[in-house]
């Protein structure tokens, strides 16, 4: 069980950490949604929710962590002189 727990949390803390590619906020939520119901439907499938209700899961915290995010805290391989404000 611990080794489930662990896997869950390194999932989860992936799929945050992806959740805010995009230059503007609607589409760091779109991708973080995107990317978060993925993760959460194979998530849900281990864990017994199921895809479906992982997905619905995973999307929902995905697109909120996009959104949450600034375009300072994703490079996305710009020189630092072209970031937003």
């Amino acid at each position: 069980m611990k080794t489930l727990s662990a896997r869950i949390l390194l999932l989860a803390g992936l799929t945050v950490s992806l959740a805010a590619c995009g230059h503007s906020q609607g589409d760091r939520a779109v991708s973080g949604g995107l990317i978060g119901a993925g993760t959460g439907a194979v998530i849900g499938a281990v864990t017994g929710i199921g895809p479906a209700g992982g997905a619905v899961i995973g999307g929902a915290v995905g697109a909120i962590g996009g959104a949450a995010t600034s375009p300072r805290d994703v490079n996305l391989g710009r020189p630092v002189w072209h970031q937003p404000n």
